[in-house]
């Protein structure tokens, strides 16, 4: 982490104030001392502003490279110098440097809280905030849900299959962008594709549209109950949910839902197109419902 910690220390220089880079250097100098470092933590923003950063393609390709699944695009300046602060507490003493976080946690506010769950993937004893991670995922305030859900490579890595899963439904439930969940197909569960099946019922029966999106999770799960459901995205008017139909049927062994995509009329143009994606999904669905 520490060739990632100086480039993004390069990008931060690059985006504030000669003052603002002088004031950060000397919090980083000072970091042993707890008190000073939540003072810093909270004055942040007060100290550098608050305005979306400015990175090309290079510097986010580099940063990938540097922490896969990780991306820094969409982030404001106070953000990123919160991540990078954090990078900087030793963590050669456990205890300390878990309870100086996990005291962070504690008295947040939303923009710390947003700071706090996108650090998740450059902070020590990572098997050790995988419960602050799944707390996180119950929270109703959006900007902290996306900073879990999207782009973090960090619930991929570490959370137990319920805590996943949850996150997923959760992440259909409130309208999160589902193609920037990072493990998306690696972590598709027998499990979750039943649950997002029961989710996709609830809301057929109360007349409401269903994301194409969450029949990502389900391909390789369809069975007898499932299968069901994909004859009626099937034999949808919606193009989205046709082109979800067919892919989840590529994705399948199951022998009704192979045979569906030769069997069903409008499937044909989709099952010959080999450029079909579910990321071409998104595009055209907006990624969320």
């Amino acid at each position: 982490m520490e060739t990632l910690k100086n480039y993004l220390g390069q990008i931060i220089q690059q985006q504030v104030s000669g003052e603002s880079w002088q004031w950060l250097q000397e919090k980083v100098s000072n970091i042993g001392n707890a008190a000073q470092f939540n003072l810093a933590f909270a004055a942040i923003p007060r100290k550098v502003g608050k305005n979306s950063i400015k990175i090309d393609e290079e510097e986010i390709k580099t940063v990938q490279q540097l922490r896969s699944g990780l991306s820094i695009k969409n982030w404001t300046i106070d953000r990123l110098c919160r991540v990078w602060l954090l990078m900087h507490l030793d963590a050669d003493n456990q205890e300390a440097y878990i309870r100086t976080i996990e005291n962070l946690f504690i008295t947040a506010d939303m923009n710390e809280q947003v700071a706090l769950y996108s650090a998740l993937p450059v902070l020590a004893y990572p098997e050790h905030w995988q419960k602050r991670c799944a707390e996180g995922i119950r929270s109703n305030i959006g900007d902290v849900l996306k900073a879990i859900m999207c782009n973090n490579p960090y619930p991929a890595e570490q959370l137990p299959p319920a805590a996943w899963n949850q996150l997923v439904l959760k992440a259909f439930f409130t309208e999160k962008p589902i193609n920037e969940i990072i493990g998306l197909d690696r972590r598709a569960n027998e499990e979750l594709a039943h649950i997002l099946s029961d989710y996709a019922h609830e809301r057929w029966a109360a007349h409401r549209t269903v994301n194409p999106l969450l029949w990502r999770c389900v391909g390789p799960f369809i069975d007898e109950k499932i299968f069901p459901d994909i004859e009626r995205i099937a034999a949808s008017e919606n193009k989205e949910d046709q082109m979800a139909a067919v892919l989840v049927c590529r994705q399948s062994s199951y022998p009704p839902a192979k045979a569906l995509l030769h069997e069903h009329s409008a499937l044909q143009s989709s099952a010959k197109d080999s450029t079909l994606s579910w990321d071409a999904i998104a595009q055209k669905a907006g990624g969320v419902q």
